[in-house]
C-alpha cells in the first residue's frame, strides 16, 4: 500500500529536545538498573511494576478529570517512565528493547490508520474509522476466538463493555434497550429475593451479573461506565462534603447528627448545586 509521507514536525528544535530528553530518561533508567544501581529497581520485574503502570494510568485519568493540565504533565511523565522501566526490564532479559517499542508502535498507528497514512478515503465518519480499527486489529491477530486479547488487567466495567462489544460484533446482543433494562429488572429482583438462602460467594456471583448487564446497559447508551462511576464518586463527596460543611457551622460533626437530618442537607446540597448550575 503506498504511504503518504509524514508531515514535517514544525520545528526541528522541539523535536531535537524530545530526543535528548528521552535519551537522558533511557540513561537514568538502565543506571538505575545497573549492578551498582538502585536495589528497588534492579530486583523489579513485570509483575511487580505493572500494578505501578496501572495507578499511573488512573492518575493520568484523574487529572484530565480534574483538569490539572500541570499535574497532568508529570503524571504523563510518570506514565511514560513506566513504559521505559518495563522495556528495561525487557532488555535485561534480552526480550527487546524501548527502540523495538518504539518501532512497534509507530508501525501499528501507520498500519491501522490507511486512511491517512495510505491510499484508502479520508472521507470516513469517526464511526467508520472505528470499525475499520478493529477490522484491522483482528486481521493482525490472525484466527482466534472471538473474545481472545480482551486484556485481563483492564477495570472489570471497562473490560466487560469490551468483552460484550467483541460478542456484538458476531450477533450476540440485545436489539434494544428495553430487553436490557429487563434483564437488570430481573438480576436485581433474583439477587434480592434469594439473598436469605445464598451463601456469601453466591451473593457476589449474583451482584457481578448484575454489574456485567449494567455495564451492558452502560454500552447501549455509549456510557463509558468507569467515566460514569467516578463522576458519581465525585458528585458523593462534594454532597456529602457540603453536609460536614453545614453541620460544622453549628459546631458538630456527621456522627452528632442523624440520617434524617443528613439526608435533609443531602437534598439542601442537591438543590444548590442546580441553582448553581441555573444560574
Amino acid at each position: 500500500m503506498p504511504e503518504r509521507p509524514l508531515p514535517r514536525p514544525e520545528s526541528d528544535a522541539l523535536v531535537h529536545d524530545a530526543t535528548a530528553g528521552m535519551e537522558r530518561l533511557l540513561e537514568i533508567m538502565a543506571r538505575l538498573r545497573a549492578p551498582d544501581g538502585c536495589p528497588w529497581d534492579i530486583e523489579q520485574g513485570f509483575d511487580t511494576i505493572a500494578p505501578y503502570t496501572l495507578e499511573e494510568a488512573h492518575e493520568v485519568a484523574d487529572a484530565i478529570a480534574r483538569q490539572d493540565w500541570a499535574e497532568l504533565k508529570s503524571e504523563l511523565g510518570d506514565l511514560l517512565f513506566q513504559s521505559v522501566f518495563h522495556a528495561q526490564i525487557a532488555a535485561d532479559r534480552g526480550l527487546f528493547g524501548f527502540a523495538d517499542v518504539v518501532a512497534a508502535i509507530a508501525d501499528k498507528m501507520v498500519a491501522r490508520h490507511p486512511h491517512v497514512f495510505g491510499s484508502e478515503s479520508r472521507d470516513k465518519s469517526p464511526e467508520q474509522q472505528s470499525l475499520d480499527w478493529e477490522r484491522i486489529k483482528a486481521a493482525e491477530r490472525g484466527p482466534a476466538r472471538t473474545l481472545d486479547g480482551v486484556a485481563l488487567a483492564l477495570p472489570a466495567l471497562t473490560r466487560a463493555v469490551k468483552l460484550q462489544k467483541r460478542a456484538a460484533r458476531v450477533g450476540f446482543d440485545w436489539p434494544s434497550t428495553d430487553e436490557v433494562v429487563d434483564k437488570i429488572a430481573e438480576e436485581a429482583r433474583e439477587l434480592t429475593e434469594a439473598r436469605d438462602q445464598m451463601t456469601q460467594a453466591e451473593v457476589t456471583e449474583e451482584f457481578g451479573d448484575l454489574l456485567f448487564v449494567m455495564a451492558n446497559l452502560a454500552r447501549h447508551f455509549a456510557v463509558d461506565p468507569e467515566e460514569a462511576l467516578r463522576a458519581a464518586n465525585a458528585k458523593f463527596l462534594r454532597r456529602f462534603n457540603r453536609i460536614e460543611d453545614i453541620l460544622s457551622e453549628t459546631g458538630r460533626r456527621p456522627e452528632d447528627s442523624d440520617l434524617a437530618e443528613m439526608d435533609a442537607l443531602w437534598n439542601r446540597a442537591k438543590a444548590e448545586e442546580k441553582a448553581a448550575k441555573k444560574g
